[in-house]
């Protein structure tokens, strides 16, 4: 896998990917929303801003604001990698996003999802 190519990737082209996603079990755009803002800090206004502006996913996790310090909570498989095995820190964050909307997407309530 080229790494530099998957960190280059616009946010923009993942995020529709993830609301049609979740839209197609059920769940909505806002609590995608919701599981990246938890995961980045970002707020609704700046997520919605990286995806207008295009942001790269390494960009887009370089400038969120924080992440979420129940992060590292997130476990299981995603593309046949456990997440909590992942050494390389800019792959770790996309595939906790990756899970957080694999979870929402499969029913996970939402305080399980966000390790409340």
């Amino acid at each position: 896998m080229n790494l530099q190519k998957v960190y280059a990737m616009p946010i923009s082209d993942v995020y529709p990917l993830y609301v049609q996603k979740a839209e197609r079990k059920g769940r909505t755009r806002e609590e995608v929303d919701q599981v990246i803002c938890w995961l980045t800090g970002h707020t609704l206004d700046s997520l919605r801003q990286a995806v207008l502006d295009r942001v790269g996913l390494e960009a887009f996790f370089d400038q969120a604001p924080r992440m979420n310090p129940n992060a590292s909570m997130i476990k299981g498989v995603i593309c046949g990698c456990r997440v909590e095995d992942i050494e390389e820190e800019t792959m770790q964050k996309i595939r906790w996003m990756d899970k957080l909307v694999d979870e929402l997407a499969k029913g996970r309530p939402m305080e399980k999802i966000l390790r409340k």
